[in-house]
């Protein structure tokens, strides 16, 4: 399991938030989960919404649990209802299978940590949550 240091999770955060900023998108919130699942680190810009936390953890959870980004779930969801019940139902604090989950993998492919951010549109989100992981030299997998 590739290990993620809170001073690189920050650094993924400032990106992700200043890529938004830059772009003129909604307040963000920006979670960071190592591979594991545990949260690493989550900011909030003045003025995000009520529930962001919860929402980008969501986002994050979904891709750890698949091991791709939030995206391909949002894709399955009318094919494959069932499965994306089941895997709601099952993993501990829900998912949110939309795009803004992002996972991070090194350059041998394993995954580093997921990035989930709630704020904007959800294609807004995960432009951010990639520009954040690239930024500390991880490659994104959107899904």
């Amino acid at each position: 399991m590739a290990k993620l240091s809170l001073v690189r999770a920050n650094r993924i955060i400032n990106k992700a938030l200043s890529e938004g900023q830059n772009r003129n998108f909604q307040p963000l919130g920006v979670s960071v989960l190592d591979s594991g699942g545990s949260l690493v680190s989550f900011q909030l810009q003045d003025g995000a919404s009520n529930s962001r936390f919860e929402i980008s953890c969501g986002k994050a959870r979904a891709a750890l649990a698949i091991g791709r980004g939030s995206r391909a779930l949002h894709d399955q969801a009318i094919e494959r209802p069932h499965f994306l019940a089941g895997l709601c139902s099952v993993i501990p604090h829900g998912i949110v299978p939309v795009p803004g989950g992002v996972i991070a993998r090194d350059s041998k492919g394993n995954i580093v940590c997921a990035v989930g951010i709630s704020g904007d549109g959800s294609d807004n989100d995960e432009i951010c949550a990639v520009a954040g992981i690239e930024a500390v030299k991880l490659v994104a997998d959107t899904g």
